[in-house]
């Protein structure tokens, strides 16, 4: 599959089938985590997979939402994949501190966008989740009070078919050598 249409086809899974992941196309997705770009080759992450099923569905827990209806599918996955932030390196860091962005934050936007790409290459479905306990996830993983969860991603087979992608056209989100500049013709120097 060529890479638009592996782009077209990855969409967050909300609902997924009772069938185990192979071990074989976890292995791939997270050697594709492992080869991500990081600023400074900082890789500042770490994940953790959690399948079995009992600590599963007691991450499920701390991810559900019962007032706002946030989150119930995630029992369903059979796998979830915890990333937890590492500490930078020291010319990550220094970067971080002068140019005010917490590169290990994009950094890890750039390692789950891997791992989702890599699942819908393995025909797999994902979803990232930010909603959740990080206070409980932390405790239930061992995770030392000192690091951030940041994200959690879930996989499986899906149960949902994919769905015609709805978003801004191109001239709404970008422009050409200044904000705002809709053509390369428009251009003054």
């Amino acid at each position: 599959m060529d890479f638009k249409s592996l782009v077209l086809t990855r969409q967050s899974d909300r609902s997924y089938l009772d069938r185990p992941v192979e071990n074989d196309k976890l292995a791939r997705i997270l050697e594709c985590a492992r080869l991500s770009p990081s600023a400074c080759n900082a890789q500042p992450w770490h994940i953790i997979v959690v399948d079995d099923p009992e600590i599963k569905n007691k991450i499920a827990d701390a991810t559900s939402e019962k007032i706002l209806g946030m989150n119930h599918f995630t029992k369903q996955a059979p796998i979830h994949l915890v990333i937890v932030e590492e500490a930078a390196n020291l010319t990550s860091n220094f970067g971080s501190w002068v140019k005010r962005k917490h590169f290990p934050l994009i950094d890890i936007g750039i390692i789950a966008s891997h791992i989702c790409l890599a699942a819908a290459n393995e025909g797999l479905g994902s979803c990232m989740i930010g909603w959740f306990d990080e206070t409980k996830v932390k405790k239930l993983l061992n995770v030392p009070s000192s690091k951030r969860v940041q994200l959690i991603i879930t996989l499986g087979y899906s149960d949902q078919k994919t769905r015609t992608k709805i978003r801004k056209s191109i001239d709404k989100i970008v422009s050409y050598n200044g904000y705002g500049n809709s053509k390369r013709e428009e251009i003054a120097l």
